[in-house]
């Protein structure tokens, strides 16, 4: 028993150093989380406040956008707009306008001189020299040359087919094409399609109004009282003759195909082999189907 006594007494004695140690270690620790951490100063707070990088708000600034002058610096510009109002007034300018038009006073050198050769050799312009003005003029070159009503109808009946013409190349150059257009639409002179979405002229035919001819209201009652047949009924009337309406496609029938059963033929020109076996063997071939 004096064994047992002194294993329990050790048992105890650890026991007590080991609850020891332990409050001991809290102890320790406790005033190091009782210790607050020292608040930042104000001079920190404004240095990282400084630190920070503000973003600067703009104010809302409206540029001021070109005005449309009608003059370029380039050249090619100057062309396109001395095109367009040549095409807007539609009648002959002198150089001279022209170019207060396009602001050439004050150009470099040789400005003017190229301008005005590109201008000489453009196909959509037109240029007339008249050598007792001394001036030169110019005017807008259309597709068709076309101005008035009578001008279109003499050039619709100097065409050798009877092509349509378009209402778009009318108006390159003519301003009033589509007024014109609607007048002789009225006439009878003039036969026109239009677009579905606006009802504007899109191609135009001459034609004649003496072909035209009254015809009495009694024939006209009488045409729209035929009554016409169903839509199916022509097709079932044209299938009982044995016709073939166009609405339908012809079935063509295959005919049928034959079969034929090829029968193998004998192996000719072949060598007869055991020949030494002819009274042994017998002979079969009889029995071949």
């Amino acid at each position: 028993m004096s064994y047992l006594d002194n294993q329990i007494s050790a048992f105890k004695s650890n026991l007590t150093s080991s609850s020891n140690k332990l409050s001991n270690k809290r102890t320790a620790a406790a005033p190091a989380n009782s210790t607050t951490s020292p608040a930042p100063s104000q001079a920190s707070i404004t240095v990282k406040n400084d630190l920070k990088r503000k973003r600067v708000e703009q104010p809302n600034t409206v540029f001021s956008q070109p005005k449309d002058t009608g003059t370029g610096s380039h050249i090619i510009t100057q062309v396109t707009y001395a095109l367009e109002k040549l095409k807007e007034k539609d009648i002959q300018w002198t150089w001279q306008r022209l170019g207060e038009y396009l602001s050439l006073h004050g150009r470099e050198e040789g400005y003017g001189q190229a301008l005005k050769r590109i201008l000489i050799t453009h196909d959509k312009v037109k240029y007339q020299r008249v050598d007792g003005k001394g001036e030169d003029f110019f005017s807008f070159r259309p597709i068709h040359d076309i101005r008035s009503a009578d001008e279109l109808l003499g050039f619709l009946q100097s065409q050798p087919t009877a092509q349509a013409l378009s209402v778009k190349d009318l108006k390159d150059g003519w301003h009033g094409a589509l007024d014109a257009i609607d007048d002789l639409e009225k006439q009878g002179k003039l036969s026109v399609t239009r677009h579905k979405k606006d009802d504007s002229p899109r191609f135009v035919w001459p034609n004649d109004p003496s072909l035209f001819f009254p015809i009495d209201q009694e024939f006209k009652t009488m045409w729209q009282k035929i009554k016409l047949p169903e839509p199916g009924a022509l097709a079932d009337e044209l299938e009982r003759e044995g016709l073939t309406p166009a609405n339908k496609s012809r079935s063509i029938k295959a005919k049928p195909v034959k079969h034929e059963n090829k029968t193998k033929r004998a192996r000719k020109g072949g060598k007869t082999t055991n020949t030494h076996m002819a009274g042994v063997l017998r002979d079969y071939s009889h029995l071949k189907k």
